[in-house]
């Protein structure tokens, strides 16, 4: 059985644009290509497609993924990594459910609340000795004051802006036709900055503060910290941010309009 390359991009959530850059970079090549010149995936190609997508989402680069893939053709094998890595994440999040399960028994007064629980699974402070250690510890007071404040639908709402423009990155940063100072990645840039302007005690919220300083330093510790560069797919990824995001500031300084217009 194969499927053809709108299907099986359907299939994996992503675009057949992705899939023609994976075949041109020998990544997930198709199983055959038709006298058209259509592509089409058979099991096995749809097995390492999902590979492909797992390492994706560990933070890997394409050229680290195509080295891996390389090194490791038992399929089984690897497969086996991934399911005890993604089993791990489940493990945390499942964590994550029985302690909000028990904050809403205890506020409906079934049960006494424990505040020895009711965090585990979180990593809410994860960087807050990072941010203190670079804009003050008032920095991370004002936002993590803000934070507190906003509603659930609040916080979920800016979460999934979040997501929606490192999958956007990812989307761009993967195309070979685009560069950073494409028109796609500029308006990519002016978004991100945007999205760090809402966020309170930022030096990019404050009229007066430095914003290219900010900015700049954010995008070089996009690439340098595997942690952020995991966000963009990797430090490819994280390398094609850190420079449209360096391209925008640049514009910015360029024509004096804080919207880089």
């Amino acid at each position: 059985m194969e499927w053809s390359i709108q299907h099986a991009a359907r299939l994996a959530g992503t675009t057949s644009r992705a899939l023609r850059h994976y075949d041109e970079l020998g990544v997930v090549p198709p199983s055959r290509v038709g006298r058209n010149g259509y592509r089409y995936y058979d099991e096995r190609a749809l097995v390492r497609l999902q590979r492909v997508l797992l390492l994706r989402g560990l933070g890997l680069g394409l050229a680290q993924i195509a080295g891996v893939l390389a090194d490791e053709d038992d399929e089984v094998s690897a497969l086996t990594t991934h399911l005890s890595l993604l089993r791990e994440e489940q493990d945390r999040l499942a964590r994550q459910i029985a302690a909000v399960e028990h904050t809403i028994t205890a506020l409906t007064g079934e049960e006494e609340l424990m505040a020895e629980t009711m965090f585990d699974g979180f990593e809410h402070t994860e960087y807050r000795d990072e941010v203190e250690q670079r804009w003050g510890s008032d920095a991370y007071a004002r936002s993590d004051q803000w934070w507190r404040g906003l509603s659930d639908r609040q916080r979920g709402d800016w979460k999934a802006r979040a997501h929606q423009l490192g999958r956007d990155w990812i989307a761009v940063a993967d195309s070979a036709e685009l560069t950073p100072d494409s028109p796609e990645a500029q308006e990519l840039a002016r978004r991100h900055v945007d999205w760090l302007r809402s966020v309170p005690g930022t030096p990019a919220a404050d009229p007066d503060g430095d914003l290219a300083g900010y900015v700049r330093g954010l995008a070089e510790m996009y690439v340098c910290d595997a942690r952020f560069a995991a966000n963009y797919g990797g430090a490819e990824g994280a390398v094609f941010v850190r420079d449209a995001l360096l391209a925008h500031i640049d514009r910015i300084e360029g024509t004096g309009d804080p919207s880089g217009v």
